[in-house]
């Protein structure tokens, strides 16, 4: 059974850490129903290093995963355990905060690691925050860098996974929690279809291009965000462009979110507030690194 296209989101500009220029596709209590368990989406892309290199300097997370994949320049970050590296273009960090880490991502220009003669100066990717289940909130935190990411050439162009699977090419994140989570990076140039289990939330971000999704709708410019029905396995796209592809279990959990702290209830948030005064926020040492 095909899916239908339940909504579009358009994004909006905004600024973010200490004053990153970027864009937001989703993000907040408004459009958490729709998209659970995907609670943020960022796009982050300028030329103008002014719009970026103040970053996202040290701040906590709690109860989510945070994922970032780049696509130009390179990302500076390190976490309050010691781990840290820099990633760049094709290459992804999966984090789960869990109980508590601080951390900070440092975009910068591309430097003389890649050969990048185009506009050496931009800087761009995105950046996911994936809701954990109230079970799994206060996990032991998980670093992972992300240097090779699978990519392979079908009839509709060239599709890169970061996590879950698609038709044997295996994402290298096995993340172990019940939203189960897929992640593609798709080049297309043509007709694309995927199959994921009903009921599952599936999101497709325009990055670049026009893209038709199945059914009556004319091609949608980068910048939306398509809602498919969670009834139903099959997606179709067609076009040319640059679309992410987003599925998982949505977990219909009650949520209370201030600013990187994502939990289930209002007590919750307070506690994590008083871990933050008393500095007893990072409830683990030596967070684990694995794939």
């Amino acid at each position: 059974m095909k899916r239908r296209v339940d909504s579009l989101i358009q994004g909006k500009q905004t600024r973010d850490g200490a004053g990153v220029r970027l864009y937001r596709v989703f993000g907040g209590p408004d459009t958490v129903d729709i998209t659970d368990p995907f609670l943020l989406l960022d796009f982050f892309g300028s030329s103008n290093p002014e719009e970026y290199l103040m970053g996202f300097p040290w701040h906590p997370h709690r109860g989510i995963e945070t994922v970032t994949l780049l696509y130009k320049g390179r990302v500076e970050h390190e976490d309050s355990e010691g781990n840290k590296g820099v990633i760049y273009p094709g290459q992804a960090q999966w984090m789960t905060a869990g109980s508590g880490i601080f951390h900070q991502e440092m975009p910068k220009p591309m430097d003389k690691t890649f050969d990048y003669p185009l506009d050496p100066k931009t800087v761009s990717g995105l950046q996911l925050w994936v809701n954990l289940p109230a079970e799994m909130k206060m996990t032991d935190p998980v670093y992972r860098d992300v240097k090779e990411i699978p990519k392979e050439d079908f009839d509709f162009g060239t599709i890169q996974v970061l996590s879950g699977a698609y038709k044997g090419l295996e994402g290298p994140v096995r993340v172990k929690s019940p939203v189960d989570p897929s992640y593609y990076d798709i080049q297309l140039h043509g007709d694309f279809t995927a199959s994921f289990k009903d009921g599952y939330t599936v999101l497709v971000y325009v990055v670049e291009g026009k893209v038709k999704p199945g059914g009556s709708l004319p091609g949608i410019p980068a910048g939306n965000l398509i809602v498919f029905s969670r009834e139903g396995e099959e997606i179709e796209l067609s076009g040319d462009g640059r679309v992410i592809v987003l599925a998982g279990r949505p977990l219909y959990e009650p949520i209370a979110w201030y600013g990187p702290i994502v939990m289930n209830t209002r007590d919750q948030i307070y506690q994590a507030l008083d871990d933050l005064r008393k500095g007893t926020f990072v409830k683990k040492s030596g967070v684990k690194d694995e794939p």
